[in-house]
C-alpha cells in the first residue's frame, strides 16, 4: 500500500510511505505533474519500504530533468538505478 503525505513550504514535499510500484506510480506522477513547473517537487523516501522496477525508472527519470529532489533516498534504490544505467 502506497501513502502520500503532501506538506508545502519554500517547496512541495510529498513524503512517500509503503510500496511504490507499477500499480501506483502513475499517482504519484500525476501530483508531481500537477505542481508548478517553476518550483521542485521534493520525494522524501524516509518510509518508503519497497519500490520495484518502474517505480526506479520513474524516480530516475524525474530527478534528472530536475523536476524531483529525493531526500532520505534508499541506497538500494541509488545502486539500482545504478544498474538501470549500465544496462542490467
Amino acid at each position: 500500500m502506497l501513502k502520500i503525505h503532501r506538506t508545502s513550504g519554500r517547496s512541495a514535499v510529498f513524503t512517500i510511505s509503503g510500496q511504490l510500484d507499477r500499480d501506483n506510480v502513475s499517482e504519484l506522477s500525476e501530483l508531481v505533474d500537477a505542481e508548478p513547473v517553476a518550483g521542485v517537487v521534493v520525494l522524501d523516501l524516509t518510509n518508503l519500504v519497497l519500490a520495484d522496477r518502474d517505480a526506479v525508472r520513474f524516480l530516475r527519470a524525474y530527478e534528472a530533468r530536475g523536476r524531483v529532489v529525493l531526500r532520505h533516498c534508499p541506497a538500494y534504490l541509488r545502486l539500482w538505478s545504478v544498474g538501470e544505467d549500465d544496462g542490467g
